[in-house]
């Protein structure tokens, strides 16, 4: 079985660290697939569904934000604002976070308020579609 060594940071811990078989992120262009010995190159991650197969063939599914995928020898290094399982998001909070980012695009706003307002609700609709679909 091939293997690869993965290791998944958020800005507030590891996500996971080990051996997998494969991995699929979101990227910019569609989803975005590595194997074992896949070419060395770094890739954009957008926010969506992170899909990580582990060395058992268990597969590990987590919601990610922005940040960067790089492969490497090997090694594969994920590097994201955010990442964390279905059963770990809080549903009221996404839920209060979409009224609120709706409510906010509503109102008139800078350029730059208007790009966070958007961020805020991608986020919260992203964190409610994955949530219902594997809860």
């Amino acid at each position: 079985m091939n293997t690869f060594y993965l290791k998944v940071i958020a800005s507030d811990r590891t996500f996971f660290a080990g051996k997998c078989q494969k991995l699929t992120v979101p990227a910019p262009d569609g989803e975005f697939g590595i194997m074992a010995h896949h070419e060395n190159a770094v890739v954009a991650i957008i926010m969506g569904e992170m899909r990580i197969t582990d060395e058992e063939g268990k597969v590990i599914t987590a919601i990610v934000g922005t940040g960067f995928v790089q492969m490497m020898n090997n090694r594969v290094t994920v590097l994201v604002d955010t990442a964390e399982l279905p059963e770990e998001v809080d549903i009221r909070r996404a839920e209060e976070a979409k009224v609120r980012a709706e409510e906010q695009l509503r109102q008139k706003q800078s350029i730059q308020e208007y790009h966070h307002s958007q961020a805020s609700l991608a986020r919260a609709m992203s964190r409610l579609k994955l949530t219902s679909k594997y809860m």
